[in-house]
């Protein structure tokens, strides 16, 4: 699975967990910050991501569009890049099952 983590989520949390979700990117990585929320969608969907994102927008989009790309909501308040880190790994095998999943558009992380 490849994450694309939204500037919402810290740049190092993606060079973090590479080991994890090899390929993963920040929306830096492709000159996006700043961008709008659909080119970050329309990029994730063309090039194989999975968002990764506290913002409630690519919520609402991931339930007006569905997937592609899915969409993985990070729930929890401000943390440490620690904290994003180990909750992430934390939710490995489920995210390895939601991102195989033929129907499932979004999963929230708390």
């Amino acid at each position: 699975m490849k994450l694309l983590f939204d500037e919402n989520l810290s740049v190092r949390v993606s060079a973090r967990l590479q080991d994890v979700y090899p390929g993963s990117a920040h929306v830096r990585d492709f000159g996006l910050a700043g961008a709008e929320d659909w080119e970050i969608w329309n990029h994730a969907a063309n090039h194989g991501f999975v968002i990764a994102s506290r913002d409630s927008d690519f919520r609402q989009l991931s339930l007006l569009r569905g997937h592609p790309p899915k969409v993985v909501v990070v729930a929890i308040g401000n943390c440490t890049n620690e904290r994003l880190e180990d909750l992430f790994r934390g939710y490995h095998s489920e995210l390895t099952e939601f991102e195989a999943h033929a129907t499932r558009a979004m999963i929230v992380l708390t």
